[in-house]
């Protein structure tokens, strides 16, 4: 008798946690800093990161980097930091008057 063994291998994601408290990996923090996250605290709004214990806060600075920030560039050329909060809200609506 012929006993076949058939392995079934899988492809395991290799995973890199940056914090352990919340179980947030470096790819999920690349994925927020993707949508738009600049920032260690916009970090933190999106995932948990960092709020906790605090000990991640460097290694999500780290991988944020000086990459691309639409926020930072506008701080970069100058411009006042109301005027980036400004350019963030987008156009205020007029409130409209009663007569």
């Amino acid at each position: 008798m012929r006993v076949t063994l058939l392995i079934i291998g899988s492809i395991q994601e290799h995973r890199v946690y940056v914090c352990s408290c919340f179980g947030i990996t470096e790819k999920q923090v690349q994925e927020h800093a993707s949508a738009g996250a600049c920032t260690p605290r916009q970090i933190a709004g999106a995932c948990k990161a960092g709020t906790d214990c605090g000990s991640c806060v460097r290694r999500i600075q780290a991988l944020l980097g000086r990459g691309a920030c639409p926020r930072r560039e506008l701080l970069d050329q100058g411009e006042p930091a109301a005027a980036v909060l400004a350019a963030e809200a987008g156009p205020v609506p007029v409130a409209s008057r009663a007569a």
